[in-house]
């Protein structure tokens, strides 16, 4: 907490009394400083509590007033008058200037000496500023932590959390890496034009601070040796403070050590990585929790499974996918198989799902269909695969990625069908739809009529509703249906055929 004027007069031991300037009570004190000249301000750089004995203050109002103006001007915090060695009280042309200006005005009892004034700002400067050390202090420790446990995006989100600022990373060629914070886009676009128009390679400088009109943008490079990998951008309302800008600078150096991995070590992380999840999926043995909590799993930690079908060589499709991944997410493991994708994610980061296929689609430039389980443990991954997997093989038009927690009992039945074994299927509605083409607008509409009488559960008066017929055309509707079919539609067995073969010839006509 900064020693204020206020605080001061409430010091018990200085009998400090504020006569003048009360609005200005809480103005920051930086230093005191004791001085009997006419016009001190050329010593004066702005914050100080001004010490006098008034030798030098002026004898008139007019005189007094100009002095009080003249430290008003240069931005002092106050003035303490001494009463007991030239005046014996504040002159009354001080008080008035200091209400007048909102300058403070401490009176000064005689038998405080300056130097006792002196030693409790100094006290209290050097305490504030122990606290805003350890306050850096405590805040690397926790952008250590984070690059420990969750990798870039987890340091920018901190030094934004610390700072209320907006975070960006940026690589070199002015994509986002990582960014957190309300004006990301913005700076996003700020840093990229300055990285275009090649202002930051102009500068000898590793680091500039660019005001956009809204606040300050420092822009510093991100490079622990050669080459550059990339730009911090934080956006701040103000200009950073010295010990924001250290704070800075570490989130920086933190960032550049993690960008600048060695290649062979980023290759082995991922190898160790793939192995990881393909032991996982076999189940033949227990992974060591200790290579989970490496890459920032626990053990009982909520999961999700996304599948992407059709992924191509799995080598290139990996590259591509631990690319974005790596820009997304700092939590996941993958690996591929016969053309597969598997990728683990927490099962809070789930909503990312379907952004993040669209984003590896781009890069394999494919049209992959894929597939979301429900949220699980580690030790019920083989069921997650599954249902990621088969929620991936959901024909729909124009759609390709589902939620197994979206899609029904018919669709994880007929979802991974070929073409040849739906046709099979529909094998039961055949006569139906053959009668329904040949019918040369009659409208029987057969299939129709089957698909809302199942709908209905075999009530023939809510099926004729619903089609705006009358109930005796609805009955002998139904007689047809039962002569084309040559089965009891009264039997649950042969009604669940009927729904499997309504549903796969819905599927061929999606994709035939």
């Amino acid at each position: 907490m900064a020693m204020t004027v206020r605080r001061l007069a409430q010091i018990p031991a200085l009998g400090l009394t504020l006569i003048a300037g009360r609005d200005g009570g809480d103005r920051s004190i930086a230093w005191a400083h004791a001085i009997e000249l006419e016009d001190p301000t050329p010593y004066l750089s702005g914050g100080e509590l001004v010490m006098t004995t008034g030798m030098n203050v002026g004898t008139t109002a007019d005189q007094q007033f100009e002095y009080l103006a003249r430290l008003s001007t240069a931005g002092v915090a106050a003035l303490a008058f001494d009463t007991g060695t030239t005046h014996p009280a504040v002159p009354r042309g001080i008080i008035a200037a200091g209400d007048a200006l909102g300058l403070p005005v401490l009176s000064v009892p005689p038998e405080t000496p300056f130097i006792a004034i002196t030693r409790a700002v100094i006290d209290e400067v050097t305490a504030d500023q122990l606290r805003s050390v350890q306050r850096v202090v405590d805040q690397q420790e926790v952008l250590a932590r984070e690059t420990l446990r969750n990798g870039i995006p987890a340091v920018v989100a901190a030094l934004s959390k610390h700072l209320s600022a907006t975070v960006v990373v940026i690589d070199v060629d002015g994509n986002a890496l990582a960014a957190n914070g309300p004006e990301a886009d913005h700076i996003c676009a700020l840093g990229a034009k300055l990285i275009d128009d090649g202002s930051t390679r102009r500068t000898k400088h590793a680091s500039r601070v660019v005001a956009d009109g809204s606040g300050y943008c420092t822009l510093q490079a991100l490079k622990a040796a050669q080459p550059l990998r990339g730009y911090l951008a934080v956006k701040t309302n103000e200009p950073p403070s010295p010990t924001e800008r250290l704070l800075i600078s570490h989130a920086v150096s933190l960032i550049s050590i993690e960008m600048g991995k060695p290649a062979k070590i980023r290759d082995a992380e991922h190898r160790l990585r793939v192995a990881t999840t393909t032991g996982l999926l076999a189940d033949s043995a227990p992974v060591d929790h200790a290579i989970l909590r490496y890459f920032r799993f626990d053990p009982d930690d909520a999961v999700v499974v996304l599948a992407l079908n059709d992924a191509g060589p799995s080598l290139t499709a990996e590259t591509h996918a631990n690319r974005v991944l790596e820009s997304r997410h700092s939590r996941y493991l993958m690996c591929s198989r016969a053309g597969e994708l598997i990728i683990i994610l927490p099962a809070a980061e789930s909503g990312t799902a379907e952004a993040l296929v669209t984003e590896i689609s781009a890069q394999l430039q494919k049209r992959l269909r894929s597939g979301l389980s429900k949220p699980t443990t580690i030790d019920n991954i083989a069921t997650a695969v599954n249902q990621a997997h088969t929620a991936a093989l959901i024909g729909d038009s124009g759609k390709t990625f589902h939620s197994y927690a979206d899609i029904g009992l018919l669709d994880v039945i007929l979802g991974g069908r070929s073409p040849e074994e739906l046709r099979l299927i529909t094998e039961p509605i055949a006569a139906l739809v053959e009668q329904d083409k040949g019918a040369n607008g009659t409208g029987d509409g057969l299939l129709v009529t089957l698909e809302s009488y199942l709908r209905h559960n075999g009530h023939l008066e809510g099926a004729a509703a619903e089609l705006g017929i009358h109930r005796h055309t609805m009955r002998n509707r139904v007689a047809k249906i039962t002569q084309l079919t040559g089965q009891d539609l009264q039997s649950p067995d042969f009604r669940a055929q009927l729904l499997l073969a309504i549903r796969a010839r819905e599927l061929l006509q999606i994709n035939p």
